[in-house]
């Protein structure tokens, strides 16, 4: 085998990915970060014995075989098996067949962590601008409001332009993962924490320039995704409870909270922008399991003993 040919497959790969097939950045990085370790454990077997001599299938496998060994989650194991079969696709095309069966980890699936509706009001309208330790208060509320009001991952919201929003029909087009786009809507009260925002803060930050994202950093640049996990780091600490808070879990509360008002499957799925039903029927088990604990609560078959103890007092 090739070490060098390898490396080679890899970047070109890497191009096929950011042009033919117009991956996220996201996907880019992780799938980039992914087949480096590939390399880097193909130049330490190297080291060590003649790979010359060795198939490229059986180098997969003793690499597959190690990151068992290593210590990371299984979610982390199954994005890295992602890749390589990915990858494996893509050698398939170039005549270059490995025969391997990379089969994802078992995952325990996680129900989302959420915020209550009154949690979420508590920190949009009743904390005051002032008690905010932040210089364009109106920009983080409507970077706050704007996630709970349409459900877009962080990295969406960061990429939102000007011209992606219509405020007569209150709508944003969405840029989504896999660069596919869709629609998202919004209400009056995002309508108004925005034109607020954009009265009152935006034209400070835009300072020189002719940038059209609608979220700006003190430079007067597009805001980073890291900047708005902060903003929420900034709302956490006037939570009662001590609890975690994350663009991702508004998101969450978000889709539960349309799901707990009658929203359509679908239409939440399409609101998200997941590519398949499965992945939002995680919310049902949320509200179930919310249902259940409130017959549990009230029926009154389960105060019964309740009920019997009294009439005989």
């Amino acid at each position: 085998m090739n070490n060098d040919h390898i490396k080679e497959q890899v970047k070109t790969f890497i191009t096929f990915l950011e042009v033919e097939k117009n991956s996220s950045p996201h996907t880019i990085r992780a799938y980039t970060s992914d087949l480096d370790a590939l390399v880097t454990f193909i130049d330490r077997i190297a080291m060590q014995e003649d790979i010359s001599i060795l198939s490229l299938p059986h180098i997969m496998q003793r690499y597959i075989v190690s990151l068992f060994y290593k210590k990371i989650s299984k979610t982390t194991l199954a994005r890295k098996f992602s890749c390589l079969r990915s990858f494996q696709t893509f050698l398939q095309a170039q005549g270059i067949d490995l025969k391997i069966h990379i089969k994802n980890p078992r995952i325990d699936r996680k129900l989302p962590v959420i915020l209550s509706v009154d949690e979420i009001f508590f920190l949009l309208d009743d904390i005051k601008n002032e008690d905010l330790p932040t210089q364009y208060p109106f920009r983080d509320k409507c970077i706050f409001e704007l996630i709970y009001a349409t459900g877009v991952r962080c990295s969406e919201l960061v990429g939102i332009m000007l011209g992606d929003i219509n405020f007569s029909e209150k709508t944003i087009r969405i840029m989504g993962k896999g660069r596919k786009e869709r629609i998202v809507l919004f209400g009056s009260k995002a309508i108004d924490m925005m034109q607020k925002y954009l009265l009152l803060e935006r034209p400070i930050l835009l300072k020189k320039g002719e940038e059209s994202h609608l979220f700006l950093n003190y430079f007067g640049n597009a805001l980073s995704s890291r900047s708005v996990q902060r903003t929420f780091e900034m709302f956490r600490r006037f939570l009662k409870i001590e609890r975690q808070l994350s663009p991702h879990k508004i998101r969450h509360s978000f889709a539960t909270h349309l799901l707990n008002q009658g929203a359509d499957l679908r239409m939440i799925q399409e609101l998200l922008g997941h590519k398949t039903i499965a992945t939002t029927e995680i919310y049902t088990h949320i509200t179930n399991q919310q249902l259940a604990k409130m017959c549990d609560e009230k029926h009154p078959l389960n105060n019964l003993n309740d009920l019997v103890f009294s009439e005989k007092l």
